[in-house]
């Protein structure tokens, strides 16, 4: 796997950055979670004026092998139809990109699906689709490290145009399971407890992935990938666009972006990026908590206290993208916000 190097947070800025908050024109703390978001920002990217240029948004799309297990109750036609539908700014993510200027780049790294005569659709495809985990391996190690690669190379591309604020979505039926099952052996949490509805499914559905989802892991545990860690966890059981996301958060953090997290798998991803490098951790704001069962527990597993909580889980980002004016306001208030000297007012504390 490509190396990075990711740095812990330099924060012998730390007393300037909290002078300048505590000197501008309002009661100590008052801002609250807005105070807290700024100081992150301005020790990521080391200034005391921070700034969100140019943010960018990766779509990642790819397909999943134990979709054929009737794990999830969209069919896995849906992804490449909702590809070809973000080309035409019809879903949710252009909505929300348009609405706060994001560019958004769409990308398929592993859709079941030929998109040689679809313009806007950027090709990464390292296969079509994972390996059934149920059996076998989503993946190969070559495989893995391709996407990888390719996460971090989308990152590069927009860090060229300016980029300081990086947000991530997915699209690919089926990627609840492997984030259920990221989320239990990861957290040492049980597998039922890490299992939702996903796109829909009822009761009886639920309990037909928890009995799947249940087959595949006893079959992973049994074997030899079960003693070489975190690596063989995200690659037996990962989705092509959730490794390349994995790629991209870290090289994010290493190229010291602000990195948004969405919703349940996003997490899950997060999750492990951080069990990969956990001084990417610092680089993160995890923005909402989703209505996807387990997700609060998996923000507790990155301590990632959300920004919003409004039941959401379409994914594609949409959740990180909806929290990002609370973002935006925290750096404002950097840049923007009058200090006490300034207005001739008072300093009271």
């Amino acid at each position: 796997m490509k190396s990075f190097n990711i740095q812990p947070l330099d924060r012998s800025m730390q007393d300037a950055i909290q002078q300048k908050i505590d000197n501008l024109n309002k009661p100590k703390g008052s801002l609250g979670r807005l105070e807290e978001l700024a100081m992150q920002i301005c020790l990521v990217q080391r200034t005391l004026s921070p700034s969100l240029a140019h943010p960018c948004h990766l779509l990642l799309g790819g397909d999943h092998g134990i979709e054929r297990e009737g794990v999830s109750v969209s069919p896995r036609e849906v992804t490449w139809q909702q590809m070809i539908n973000f080309t035409r700014g019809g879903g949710g993510v252009n909505m929300f990109c348009r609405q706060h200027g994001f560019h958004l780049r769409i990308v398929d790294v592993g859709v079941d699906y030929d998109f040689s005569a679809v313009s806007g659709i950027i090709d990464r495809k390292i296969a079509r689709g994972t390996k059934n985990f149920l059996y076998e391996p989503a993946m190969s190690v070559e495989e893995f490290d391709k996407a990888i690669e390719v996460g971090a190379g989308l990152v590069d591309d927009c860090v060229e145009e300016g980029c300081r604020v990086l947000c991530i979505g997915e699209m690919g039926i089926g990627n609840t399971s492997p984030s259920s099952i990221w989320m239990s052996l990861f957290g040492d949490i049980p597998l039922e407890d890490c299992i939702g509805a996903g796109a829909g499914l009822d009761a009886p559905g639920i309990r037909h992935k928890y009995e799947v989802l249940s087959q595949a892991v006893s079959r992973f545990t049994a074997s030899s990938f079960s003693e070489e860690g975190a690596l063989d966890i995200l690659r037996y059981f990962g989705g092509f666009e959730m490794i390349a996301t994995i790629g991209a958060m870290l090289r994010g953090a290493e190229q010291r972006l602000v990195v948004l997290v969405d919703g349940f798998i996003m997490t899950a991803c997060a999750l492990g990026a951080i069990r990969l490098y956990p001084a990417a951790r610092e680089y993160m704001i995890f923005t909402h908590c989703g209505d996807e069962s387990g997700h609060r527990r998996m923000l507790n597993l990155v301590d990632g206290r959300p920004l919003l909580s409004l039941g959401l889980r379409l994914g594609e980002g949409t959740g990180a993208l909806c929290a990002f004016p609370i973002i935006d306001s925290a750096v404002r208030m950097m840049n923007e916000m009058n200090n006490f000297d300034n207005a001739k007012i008072t300093k009271y504390f």
